[in-house]
């Protein structure tokens, strides 16, 4: 600023100055409202919280159908009018809509929505919410589309996810607004208040035999009153501590398939115990994807003798010349073998003399190794043209032929197919390739057919948690 320009603004300072001497005039009090600070911006809600500001809680009606997506973190819940009003992430409702107000021509109906936040693209956020509704038995009412609500009803529920695009490309910010269409579901919203002569008490909690509100499973002493934890930062309770590395689709089938110990991190067929690492990006290898398929087999199985797969004593004779009784895997290995279930001199391959379990698996030996196991009958003949023309795949000729005949099996069972939940939609096969242990783990998260088949979150919700596979 130049020396002229400097004199001139000082100037007029000083001017403004003694002319609003007197506070009194109309003209000072008209000046003083023009440069006060705003008040709304005082109150604004998107201000930064204070540092004793708590954290906000989700709702003891927050429904366990509704999918959380993994290590988001609830930013704010807020009573909300219809599920088709809701506001979008960082923005506030009106006043009159707080105070429970319609608009002339809107029909009031209760319910509530969170905000939530989580370092992922908006793209990755909304396609998770879109394959988990559609997996769980939502009907999609509205189709997402990208910045687009996505609204899906289910036994009494309705739910709509808003994902906008990301602005922040550090922070996705998105709501999940629901509402019960038979109101004598729904739980008063602690953001909502109680009513004159009611308290905070009356409201039914978990071990109450009035409480309707689902608990996560996990997490049913987060939600006790006055327990300070927070359940929000995880969907369950689970001890990898990497999960979020994993892609979004893959998740849900490890957490399952984790609770149900059928991913044992340790030889002899010991179920985990304690944190760990489930590196879901690395490549899968054959001992470990043997230990996990007799393991998630015999559990999801558990009440099933004749489907189960029995392991192998250490006092059998080795079947691989790589794998002796010494191994921690041998077990399982040699279950295999014995049951048909993997290529050996016992099925008639007098080359396959070792297993090689340290190596990668493939995806051909993935899927060569699952389907027999789901269709529990012998594979059919399979050609080239066969699996071009079903799959589509233009790499169908590289695929082994008794592998290909898995494939062409495997197309059988549609969408509930391994190769469609391991790799979604491709036209691409890539039989040699690597497999990573999340896809190993979509795979093994359901066994059976299109019209006999468990998920591991059948056996879940079974009853008791199943014992791990011992030797």
């Amino acid at each position: 600023m130049s020396a002229k320009h400097a004199i001139v603004l000082t100037g007029l300072m000083s001017c403004l100055l003694s002319l609003g001497a007197c506070s009194n005039s109309p003209w000072a009090q008209s000046l003083e409202r023009s440069i006060a600070a705003d008040p709304r911006l005082q109150s604004s809600p998107s201000a930064s919280p204070s540092s004793g500001e708590t954290q906000a809680q989700l709702p003891a009606n927050f429904p366990a159908e509704i999918p959380r997506y993994p290590q988001a973190e609830l930013v704010q819940v807020t009573p909300s009018t219809g599920l088709n009003s809701a506001t979008q992430p960082g923005e506030t409702q009106s006043s009159d809509t707080q105070a429970g107000g319609t608009q002339s021509g809107e029909t009031q109906s209760s319910g509530t929505q969170t905000q939530w936040a989580t370092t992922n693209p908006a793209e990755q956020v909304q396609q998770f919410y879109q394959t988990e509704l559609n997996r769980n038995g939502w009907q999609l009412t509205q189709p997402a589309t990208p910045g687009q609500p996505l609204t899906a009803t289910r036994e009494g529920l309705q739910v709509t996810v808003t994902v906008p695009p990301t602005i922040d490309p550090s922070r996705t910010l998105f709501s999940i607004a629901y509402q019960f269409t038979d109101t004598a579901q729904a739980l008063p919203s602690p953001t909502a208040g109680t009513s004159s002569g009611s308290s905070s008490g009356d409201v039914p909690q978990p071990g109450d035999p009035n409480f309707v509100g689902p608990v996560l499973p996990g997490n049913s002493v987060a939600q006790q009153p006055g327990n300070s934890a927070n359940p929000t930062t995880s969907p369950v309770a689970t001890a990898f501590t990497d999960l979020d590395q994993a892609p979004a689709q893959l998740r849900s089938y490890i957490v399952d398939l984790e609770q149900l110990n059928a991913l044992p991190l340790q030889g002899s067929n010991a179920a985990k115990s304690g944190a760990n690492e489930f590196k879901p990006n690395q490549a899968m290898t054959r001992r470990e994807y043997a230990r996990w398929l007799v393991t998630a087999n015999n559990l999801l199985y558990a009440n099933q003798a004749a489907r189960q797969i029995r392991l192998a004593a250490s006092t059998e004779q080795p079947v691989f010349q790589d794998v002796k009784p010494t191994d921690p895997d041998f077990g399982a290995i040699q279950a295999l073998a014995n049951a048909g279930l993997i290529p050996s001199p016992l099925s008639g391959s007098t080359t396959t003399v070792t297993f090689r379990p340290d190596a990668p698996l493939t995806r051909e030996d993935l899927i060569l190794w699952k389907v027999p196991i789901d269709t529990r009958q012998a594979l059919p003949n399979a050609s080239i043209d066969a699996v071009q023309q079903t799959w589509g795949f233009q790499d169908a000729a590289r695929i082994d032929p008794q592998s290909l005949k898995a494939v062409l099996a495997d197309f059988q069972n549609g969408d509930q197919s391994n190769i469609r939940r391991a790799f979604g939609y491709t036209t691409l096969f890539q039989p040699k390739k690597s497999v990573s242990r999340a896809e190993a783990a979509a795979v093994l998260w359901q066994f059976g057919t299109s019209t006999d088949s468990i998920t591991a979150k059948d056996a879940l919700q079974g009853g008791t948690k199943p014992a791990p596979v011992g030797p």
